[in-house]
């Protein structure tokens, strides 16, 4: 049975991340109330995220029709002091999916910046390698794909993909003093050496002028995570 805590359940599988290192100022704006910027080694990283929903659940019930489905966002890094206690989590500038209702939801309840467009995704398994695509129309087609070994790898402990995947709370602005908090619960997840990638977005037409400049910019990192099975917990404000 489903916990009353638990809001949604579901997979998040083949996580495409690529990071770019950005001047805090640019993220200051989008920065909830009560957070602080989180950093990796000095860097302060946007991560532009594709994946897959899989087996998608509310309240421990299937929704026709929106039991799969694309996931493309852009998002940051913060903590949130509870107590004694740092809570690490991401802030999420715009998120897209391909179902209005799941967007509805998200926006209406976590007060997310969701957005619906047409999206797919291509997943071709070899024996070598993995080979990653997902795409979504916003005027025009935007695409992040790549090619992997087929091969799992245990994340190291202190690398930058922990860093980047062990963040377990959103955290949402929804007004100048006032802030949206949820858990996410997940085992540690594995990641596949990636061996290529392309990027062919229009990050100011997705994402706004803020963040047009990375049109040009090449990403820190790039680096394609299994996933797992997932669990959102009901959200509080503060």
């Amino acid at each position: 049975m489903t916990s009353p805590k638990v809001f949604l359940t579901a997979e998040w599988r083949k996580l495409a991340l690529a990071q770019y290192a950005v001047d805090k100022e640019i993220l200051s704006e989008y920065l909830p109330a009560h957070t602080v910027l989180d950093d990796w080694q000095g860097k302060y990283y946007v991560s532009l995220v594709g994946f897959m929903f899989v087996d998608v659940k509310l309240r421990g019930f299937n929704i026709p029709f929106h039991t799969n489905f694309e996931e493309v966002n852009l998002r940051f890094y913060v903590k949130f002091k509870d107590g004694d206690t740092w809570k690490r989590g991401v802030v999420f500038i715009k998120e897209f999916v391909p179902k209005p209702a799941i967007t509805f939801v998200a926006n209406t309840i976590y007060k997310e910046n969701y957005q619906t467009f047409p999206m797919k995704h291509v997943w071709i398994e070899q024996e070598h390698q993995l080979e990653v695509d997902y795409r979504w129309k916003n005027q025009t087609w935007h695409n992040f794909s790549l090619i992997s070994s087929s091969k799992a790898e245990e994340i190291r402990i202190g690398s930058e993909e922990e860093f980047i995947t062990e963040h377990y709370w959103g955290y949402t602005k929804i007004g100048a003093n006032k802030t949206s908090e949820y858990g996410v619960e997940h085992p540690r997840w594995q990641t596949y050496p990636v061996k290529d990638y392309k990027i062919d977005v229009d990050f100011g037409i997705n994402y706004g002028n803020d963040f047009s400049f990375l049109n040009d910019a090449k990403p820190d990192s790039v680096f394609l995570a299994e996933g797992s099975e997932i669990r959102v917990l009901k959200g509080k404000k503060f």
